[in-house]
């Protein structure tokens, strides 16, 4: 495992980018952009919450609120792009499943309209597992956070 310079990544990272790096897409990209990417350590995404949002049809009709489980999905996808960015271009195109998910806590909902800031911090790596600390935050508030762990894998389909 070899991780790349930090000369040579763009300190903003735009929708190309991450839409080369992760395989996301609509309705499931949770990243918006890259505001900050410190190869081997942490990361910080965007996302745009909007009311066109496909989930906010039934989460919930009246009083749409993003679901928790996206918000950690969010997380994820931050860190594998951190990853991603860190190993180098020949990582592109893995995928990066979800081993475990710790700690979860949502303190406060996400409505249309928010930006959320997506911050994930490396805890540990070991070849191509990689433990992350993260946290969503609206306003500079923590609306949800924690501790997960993922694995880039061949897409073997």
């Amino acid at each position: 495992m070899t991780i790349v310079s930090d000369e040579t990544l763009p300190s903003i990272l735009d929708i190309k980018r991450i839409l080369e790096v992760l395989p996301h897409r609509y309705p499931f990209l949770m990243v918006d952009r890259m505001e900050e990417v410190v190869r081997g350590e942490s990361a910080v995404g965007i996302k745009n919450v909007s009311i066109n949002e496909p989930f906010f049809q039934g989460h919930f009709p009246g009083s749409p609120v993003m679901p928790g489980v996206l918000m950690i999905e969010a997380m994820a996808q931050t860190a594998g792009i951190l990853v991603i960015e860190t190993l180098g271009s020949e990582m592109e195109g893995k995928l990066v499943y979800f081993m475990s998910v710790e700690g979860a806590r949502f303190r406060k909902p996400v409505r249309p309209g928010d930006r959320m800031h997506i911050h994930v911090h490396k805890r540990h790596a070991r070849r191509l597992v990689w433990k992350f600390d993260g946290a969503c935050k609206v306003d500079g508030e923590v609306v949800a956070e924690a501790t997960y762990t993922a694995m880039i894998v061949d897409d073997d389909t």
